[in-house]
């Protein structure tokens, strides 16, 4: 097990076997289409050089948001294919093609400078293009394909993006499905790709020549159960003191949880800092041997406290740890206590954490 050297309250276990099996599995789904890898957001807030050395293997092509990060993820990734999905920016084509990253262009503005870019170059530099199929965010409309710059354009990949690939029964999905068939007809034989993570469970039909999985890597696949999958993620915190407090004792800023018994109460190392959301305040809970410990009191900057009156006396100890993402709380649990959704949670996950990577 790797690890780093901080010295923090709370750790992050990454398992990077876990990783390969999820990719192995996202593979064997859509057997016919290419299985690329999204790490972007630092491969959603566990480390991106460790994430793609671990799938450098069996995965040729990257996603990343930001041309920074496709520049990063080259300092060790020398060979493989990194598109860009925000495209480029002004000035920076130059930095595209030092790095060999490939842009995605989203706009007629980015096609044109891209176009120009190459034309004083004297060199066709690869580039994707991506279709707004109806998310109204990144992407070429149906009025653009009629412009002369897009014509007589030869990417090398048609993406787009579906909106609610994590509700199979919605019907924007067959819709957006039937706009990029029509989008990319103008295209005949240059590969396409249009399903995430979740458009990857809809069928071969939404698999085309490429998916993309971001968050199903790590074990999550938002709108479908799957028992193939493994959390590649372990979140635990360790208490720093523990407290016996009346009946009618109150705890926190505000002083918003009263005592109704005698009872016994641990601060815990992780905070809203830790991306620990305030919000999961009294309606959360961390974990002890399968036992749940409720968050009482509102959640600080760098602490909150749980009711650990359920634990044997031989289980409580300053430094001991609690789990706050694990099997029995995983991050689509915990995100859906909140209203919010996983990726949220995952990439808001702080830095102090000592970091453990196995497997």
């Amino acid at each position: 097990m790797e690890h780093s050297s901080k010295q923090t309250s709370a750790r992050l276990a990454v398992d990077l076997s876990a990783i390969r099996e999820n990719y192995a599995c996202l593979s064997r789904i859509a057997s016919r289409a290419e299985c690329a890898a999204v790490v972007k957001a630092d491969a959603y807030g566990l480390g991106m050089e460790k994430v793609a050395a671990t799938l450098a293997d069996a995965v040729q092509t990257f996603f990343v948001a930001h041309p920074e990060e496709g520049k990063m993820l080259r300092a060790f990734l020398p060979k493989k294919r990194i598109f860009i999905l925000h495209g480029f920016l002004p000035g920076y084509p130059e930095f595209m093609t030092m790095y060999n990253l490939i842009p995605v262009i989203n706009s007629l503005e980015q096609l044109k400078g891209w176009r120009s870019f190459c034309q004083r170059e004297g060199k066709e530099h690869p580039a994707a293009l991506q279709f707004d199929t109806g998310m109204s965010r990144f992407g070429l409309s149906c009025k653009d394909l009629c412009d002369e710059a897009v014509i007589d354009f030869r990417p090398v990949l048609l993406l787009s993006h579906l909106a609610c690939a994590d509700c199979p029964e919605d019907i924007a999905n067959t819709e957006q499905l039937r706009r990029f068939l029509n989008m990319t007809a103008a295209f005949p034989g240059v590969p396409r790709s249009l399903s995430a993570s979740s458009g990857i469970f809809l069928g071969e039909k939404y698999h085309f020549d490429m998916v993309r999985p971001g968050i199903a890597l790590y074990g999550l696949t938002p709108g479908y159960e799957s028992n193939e999958f493994r959390l590649a993620i372990e979140l635990e915190a360790q208490i720093l003191q523990i407290r016996q407090l009346c009946s009618g004792d109150r705890i926190g800023y505000g002083l918003t949880y009263r005592a109704e018994r005698s009872m016994r109460v641990a601060t815990v190392g992780i905070g809203y800092a830790d991306g620990i959301f305030r919000s999961f305040s009294e309606i959360g809970a961390l974990w002890k041997d399968g036992i749940r410990l409720p968050i009482r009191g509102r959640i600080s900057m760098d602490s909150l406290s749980v009711d650990v009156t359920a634990l044997r006396s031989a289980l409580l100890r300053e430094g001991a740890w609690l789990s706050v993402i694990r099997s029995k709380q995983d991050l689509m649990r915990l995100a859906d206590s909140v209203g919010t959704i996983s990726y949220e949670v995952l990439t808001s996950l702080g830095y102090r954490f000592d970091r453990f990577y196995r497997g």
